[in-house]
């Protein structure tokens, strides 16, 4: 993987690898809901479970795509991942526990990835690529 190699490659190398494991982990936990949760919890519970699921996956597939790319990425990478991890998070806990407090934590999750995002953009727009 050139992407890995050379200057910055450190900064690559967690993005790809912390977007690999959110996406391993969002499919078992989506079969999960589908195999194991789907009798067990509400209906609202199971949408929570789902959209949980689907945000990771698709910030997993950023993180993938962020890691091919060159330039200073340790900070947006980090905001998403971590964004995705709080959102995420917080949604499969609520669903399982029904402590809908944590439902106050979950827009946290999203601005810490909207920060990522933001802050992508940003250095892209400034580096001209």
């Amino acid at each position: 993987m050139a992407a890995l190699s050379g200057e910055g490659g450190r900064l690559r190398r967690p993005a790809l690898i912390a977007g690999a494991l959110l996406a391993a982990t969002g499919v078992m936990l989506g079969a999960f809901a589908a195999h194991g949760l789907k009798d067990a919890l509400a209906p609202v519970a199971l949408g929570w479970w789902q959209t949980a699921v689907q945000y990771q996956m698709w910030h997993a597939v950023g993180l993938i795509a962020l890691s091919t790319l060159p330039g200073r990425l340790g900070l947006p990478a980090v905001l998403i991942a971590a964004g995705t991890i709080v959102f995420s998070g917080s949604l499969y806990i609520m669903a399982l526990t029904g402590l809908r407090w944590l439902g106050a934590v979950t827009p946290l999750g999203g601005l810490l990835m909207i920060a990522g995002w933001l802050l992508l953009a940003l250095r892209s727009w400034r580096a001209g690529t």
